[in-house]
């Protein structure tokens, strides 16, 4: 029997993926900075990642840039 991989599928778990992980890393980030009082109490959620989302694309430029 010859298997064929399915790039489809291969494609949507590296994306998947990397949603869970932005998504993780973003809420571990808040638990951090409420734990630590680092943040103003009109912050919430979005705030933080708001700024995540900037740290990450700004490492997507970097690895386009350095291609």
């Amino acid at each position: 029997m010859i298997f064929e991989q399915n790039k489809s599928i291969e494609k949507l778990g590296e994306k998947l993926g990397y949603i869970f992980s932005y998504l993780l890393f973003t809420a571990i980030l808040f638990f951090i900075l409420v734990l630590m009082k680092k943040i103003p109490e009109s912050w919430s959620y979005m705030h933080i990642m708001g700024i995540t989302i900037l740290i990450a694309i700004m490492g997507i430029m970097i690895k386009i840039l350095l291609k």
